[in-house]
């Protein structure tokens, strides 16, 4: 069955989307023992509920099962692209809402802002690629918003790439929701300064990971990864980064995907005194940076977001070698030009495969040392590979 959506609080149902095919028979027994009411399947993306619907069980009623007529069929495209601007356009309303309230001093209460972690991941599920490029464009006065919306979208999809549980990708893209609201103990002076900031400018923007984990500490429904993300998402790896210097396995895998997915969106941001770099120049640059991120945990992000960094010898899921490229003068996406396989060490006829965030095919599974392969000078075989050249020659 294909769920179109669920009646009921976001907390109701045990899913981190509310559109999916439902193929488990554990997860349909999660369904009807869940408090959920209803449940609306769309008859034109999978099989109708059965009849008679599941009976009650223990003390409470299964959800009625409501089949849906097949939707008109329309451009795809447009389908997600208003999906995606009304999606943001709410989740930024909702979020100014939260953070003028921590403002305040008002608390925090996750369950506020839990319907728009749901509808960012049902964006994201239809079209992360979309999604992600629309929130790149960001005002002075909304920067702080959409960014944390933007990061919410890339720590769903990242959590998702990495195959955790659904509770837990849940939590991360809250986690990504929440991560800035300490800067509301910033002027907005300094939040939206465009030049170089002075020292004492610095230090009010330094110290908003702890005012936010201590807004968030006596919260509602507030998760561990938030508190961590939060709190330690400008901490760096090699110990220099913020606010305690901590190094490697000190910071908790949310707290690393959250550097990860906030400095890319920083980055790759439109704003009123800085033009975005590209996905690509943004993925280049960060994979060039010496203990900054998880090294590991970065390049899962690049093929979360279907980008690498151009001239890598990757490894694909079909055991083919190839160099990464860029596909197009936009730089949004990534190509590896394949070449050699890596199963009987030995030439292949160049082909390009198209990376992608939705996944496909075939897929970098792995960066490669170049000499381990015997590609001793893969300087010059990388520019016969780029010029479209056999590796042969």
């Amino acid at each position: 069955m294909y769920i179109h959506g669920f009646e009921g609080s976001w907390f109701s149902h045990p899913f981190w989307r509310t559109r999916f095919l439902l193929e488990r028979s554990e997860d349909l027994a999660a369904l009807l023992a869940s408090d959920v009411p209803a449940v609306l399947i769309d008859i034109d993306k999978g099989v109708a509920p059965a009849e008679p619907r599941p009976q009650a069980t223990a003390a409470r009623a299964a959800p009625t099962l409501v089949a849906i007529e097949p939707l008109v069929p329309r451009d795809a495209a447009k389908i997600d692209r208003e999906l995606a601007r009304k999606t943001i356009a709410r989740s930024k309303t909702v979020l100014k809402d939260v953070f003028e309230g921590a403002r305040l001093g008002r608390p925090i209460d996750a369950g506020d802002v839990a319907s728009v972690v749901t509808d960012i991941s049902a964006a994201v599920d239809r079209n992360p690629a979309m999604f992600i490029d629309m929130a790149r464009l960001k005002s002075k006065d909304e920067y702080t918003y959409l960014h944390s919306v933007s990061v919410c979208a890339l720590m769903v999809n990242f959590a998702s790439q990495l195959g955790l549980d659904e509770p837990t990708v849940r939590s991360m893209g809250l986690a990504g929701l929440l991560h800035d609201v300490g800067k509301m103990a910033v002027p907005d002076a300094v939040l939206n300064k465009p030049g170089p900031l002075d020292e004492n400018e610095l230090a009010l923007i330094r110290a908003h990971p702890e005012h936010g984990h201590a807004m968030l500490a006596n919260g509602e429904g507030v998760t561990q990864e938030v508190l961590d993300v939060s709190l330690l998402h400008h901490e760096k790896i090699d110990g220099t980064g913020y606010p305690y210097g901590l190094k490697g396995d000190a910071i908790s895998l949310a707290a690393r995907m959250g550097a990860i997915c906030d400095v890319y969106d920083a980055l790759t941001s439109e704003r009123p005194y800085k033009e975005g770099w590209t996905p690509l120049r943004a993925a280049t640059e960060m994979h060039r940076w010496e203990g900054h991120f998880d090294r590991d945990l970065l390049f899962k992000f690049f093929r979360s977001v279907g980008i690498a960094p151009t001239g890598l010898l990757v490894r694909m899921r079909s055991n083919r070698l190839g160099i990464t490229l860029p596909d197009g003068a936009r730089e949004t996406r990534s190509k590896v030009r394949v070449f050699h396989c890596a199963l009987e060490r030995a030439p292949l006829t160049l082909e390009d495969v198209f990376l992608s965030s939705a996944g496909g095919s075939d897929q970098i599974v792995s960066e490669e040392e170049p000499d381990r392969w015997g590609f001793a000078d893969w300087r010059a075989l990388s520019q016969r590979l780029i010029a479209g050249q056999a590796a042969r020659s």
